[in-house]
């Protein structure tokens, strides 16, 4: 058991090594990619056409950094995970470690009583009982009260020996328990190491791409193509909703619905976003990494990366019915997977070029945006 166990902790250890030398040459690739785009704005600074096309690619390799940030988030999330689980298993180990010590301690002092009170009561030979002529049935009775105690000692013998051999297998889980403990913290170190060189690397991309809209015509074209993408993958997303016709929709919900994670709402339905252009959802700024939960049962139609959302996934809830849910750090469903009412879909982060930790939270009747306010309190 012992060799099969560091066997499989050698492979796990090879499969991490492994794991972060790939994603340390795509961040170097990433790096690369950067400094080239930055050389060639430097070089066309007054020409608008290829600044444009210089932002595109900028956007195409911060598509790239988020979502390996998502992935390096996934994998930190997990071992979280992990670590608590660990944790709980050696807490549950040391109860039943201290309850069978407690027994075995018990058990040797009854064995101790039973071995003296056989030794007070002295060496009674039946030989010898039948030779000095005895009353049989006195003999008889004799026999039978130290085979009564002998048949004790051998229980009590046995009951402790049962006990020394759960409490050494307990003690064996221990150590193999401690010994996966300290692998996955090492894990995690190097987990969130990943995590902040992706992050720094984004925020050198976002920090380019913000350069190249310091104009207001910039700004409100770029948030133009962001709806449009938006309204692309919605407009599919209601002709894939409409195989899933079995679900109840969110009619009957109507104020009754939890907001999918707990913050300051900082942008408001409706509001002015830009230009003509307003919210068509909600702003919630909340810490990074923090729970987002379904606010109904339903089916994820999406979940990839969007222009200008970063990392979203929408959810069909029937009778026409979806919610959208952006900006986050990264997602624990694919399309196609099924989610239970308030149950962990993903966490709060930055994606989509934010500055700072939000979620974007959308309802839609039909491809059309409602006000989520009307069915969240």
């Amino acid at each position: 058991m012992i060799t099969r166990f560091f066997v499989k902790a050698s492979i796990f250890a090879g499969f991490i090594i492994l794991s972060y030398a790939a994603t340390g040459a795509d961040l170097s690739k990433r790096q690369s990619e950067l400094k080239s785009i930055q050389t060639q704005i430097s070089a066309q600074q007054n020409d608008l056409k290829n600044t444009s096309k210089q932002r595109e690619k900028l956007i195409n390799l911060l598509k790239k950094d988020e979502q390996a940030i998502a992935r390096a988030a996934g994998r930190v999330n997990e071992t979280q995970t992990s670590l608590k689980n660990i944790s709980s298993q050696l807490i549950e180990l040391e109860k039943q470690q201290r309850s069978l010590t407690a027994q075995k301690v018990g058990q040797q002092k009854t064995l101790s009583k039973q071995l003296s009170s056989a030794y007070l009561a002295g060496n009674h030979d039946y030989s010898k009982m039948m030779l000095n002529q005895q009353n049989p049935a006195t003999i008889e009775r004799m026999l039978a009260y130290y085979q009564y105690l002998n048949n004790a000692r051998i229980k009590a013998i046995s009951k402790l020996k049962t006990t020394s051999e759960q409490l050494a297998e307990v003690k064996n889980k221990q150590v193999k328990k401690q010994q996966q403990l300290n692998t996955v913290i090492i894990d995690q170190k190097q987990q969130a190491k990943q995590l902040s060189n992706e992050q720094n690397q984004r925020q050198q991309t976002l920090t380019q791409i913000q350069r190249t809209l310091s104009d207001k015509g910039a700004q409100l074209e770029q948030l133009q193509i962001e709806e449009a993408s938006l309204k692309r993958i919605v407009e599919q997303a209601v002709v894939t909703a409409k195989a899933n016709p079995l679900m109840d929709g969110l009619e009957n919900r109507k104020g009754k619905l939890s907001w999918p994670t707990k913050g300051r709402m900082s942008e408001r339905f409706g509001s002015s976003r830009s230009g003509q252009i307003k919210w068509k959802g909600a702003v919630l700024t909340a810490p990074e990494g923090q729970n987002i939960k379904a606010v109904a049962a339903g089916k994820v139609i999406y979940a990839d990366w969007l222009r200008g959302f970063g990392m979203v996934m929408v959810l069909d809830h029937g009778k026409g019915y979806m919610s959208l849910y952006g900006h986050a750090q990264t997602l624990f469903k694919e399309a196609g997977d099924n989610v239970n009412d308030g149950e962990s879909i993903a966490l709060v982060g930055r994606s989509g070029g934010q500055t700072e930790p939000s979620l974007y939270f959308e309802i839609r009747h039909k491809g059309q945006a409602v006000d989520p306010a009307r069915y969240c309190r």
